[in-house]
């Protein structure tokens, strides 16, 4: 099958199908008479297995090393487990600075509320940006700064 047939079997874009391709994913084979990329039915169950992996948050190489594994005959399986397990409190501690990220907006939402707009008068560039409480790592600077 052709690149667009591949991509709508498997409910993708041609582009995803050219990415994986270039990136050694996907290896069609070429037509003899015109040189089209042909892609066989394993192709589709692969190009599948890597949407559920990218499902899971591995990226490109690592897909790449679990098919590599795959196409050996070794059992990738242990080295997914290791990698999402490592992954997992990255992923947490990211949640958790995205929570208090959030926290912070929606205070200076709060506080500017009620607070006007101004215009730039070379003191000032955002008033609302300003008033808001400089970060605590900012503080501990500065005071370290001065005498």
């Amino acid at each position: 099958m052709k690149v667009s047939q591949l991509a709508r079997q498997a409910g993708v874009t041609a582009e995803t199908v050219r990415h994986y391709t270039r990136e050694g994913l996907l290896t069609p084979t070429r037509h003899p008479e015109n040189g089209y990329q042909l892609y066989a039915q394993g192709d589709l169950e692969r190009l599948r297995f890597i949407q559920r992996a990218r499902t899971l948050g591995f990226g490109v190489a690592e897909i790449r090393d679990i098919l590599e594994h795959a196409d050996h005959g070794d059992s990738p399986c242990p080295m997914v487990r290791d990698l999402l397990a490592d992954r997992l409190p990255e992923i947490r501690a990211r949640i958790d600075e995205l929570e208090a990220l959030a926290q912070r907006m929606e205070q200076a939402l709060d506080a500017w509320a009620e607070m006007p707009d101004g215009t730039p008068d070379g003191h000032s560039l955002c008033r609302l940006i300003e008033s808001f409480p400089e970060p605590l790592a900012a503080r501990k600077a500065t005071r370290k700064e001065t005498p």
